[in-house]
C-alpha cells in the first residue's frame, strides 16, 4: 500500500482517486516539445501546435508553443495528464486553477490545474458527447484472467 497526498491508503492495484472516487476518465497525456513533429496541426487562436492526438493509440499529444502563447511555464515545461469530467466547475472547486476556462474547440471546455507542481487538464464535452452516465455500454465485461494462462483470477473465482 502507498499513502496518497490526502492520507488515504491506495493499494498498488487500485486506480487513483480521480478515477475510482471522482469518476474522472483518462483523456490524454500532453507532452511539451520544442521540436516540430510530423503531422502537427497549428491552433492559431491558441498559438500552439499539436501532434499525435488523433493518431496515438495511447492518447499521447505533443504540444509545441509559440513564443507569445499565454500558457503557463508549468504547462510549457512539464507533461500533463488530462481527464474528462462531467461538470468542469465542480471538478475545479478547491483546486489551484492555472488559467480561466477556455474552449479549445467547439463543444469543448477545458482548464488546467496545478497539483503539487504537475499540471492536470480537466475537459468537459458539450451535449454532442454523452456523459459517462448516459453512454451506451461497450462490450460486456469479461472475467479477468490471472497470470496463469487459462485460469480466471482469484477475484473472478470469488464471484
Amino acid at each position: 500500500m502507498r499513502k496518497t497526498g490526502r492520507g488515504h491508503l491506495r493499494r498498488d492495484q487500485d486506480p487513483p482517486a480521480a478515477i475510482a472516487q471522482w469518476g474522472w476518465r483518462f483523456h490524454h497525456l500532453g507532452i511539451p516539445t520544442t521540436l516540430p513533429r510530423p503531422g502537427e496541426k497549428h491552433l492559431a487562436e491558441l498559438k500552439l501546435y499539436v501532434a499525435g492526438f488523433d493518431t496515438s493509440p495511447y492518447g499521447i499529444e505533443w504540444m509545441r508553443f509559440e513564443p507569445t502563447c499565454a500558457v503557463s511555464d508549468l504547462v510549457r515545461t512539464v507533461p500533463h495528464i488530462a481527464f474528462e469530467v462531467d461538470d468542469l466547475e465542480a471538478a475545479l472547486e478547491g483546486k489551484e486553477v492555472l488559467a480561466e476556462i477556455a474552449s479549445p474547440s467547439p463543444g469543448v471546455r477545458a482548464a488546467m490545474i496545478n497539483h503539487e507542481g504537475a499540471p492536470v487538464e480537466l475537459i468537459e464535452f458539450g451535449n454532442s458527447r454523452p456523459s459517462r452516465k448516459t453512454r451506451r455500454p461497450g462490450p460486456p465485461n469479461l472475467p479477468r484472467r490471472s497470470k496463469h494462462k487459462g485460469r480466471p483470477s482469484r477475484r473472478t473465482r470469488q464471484r
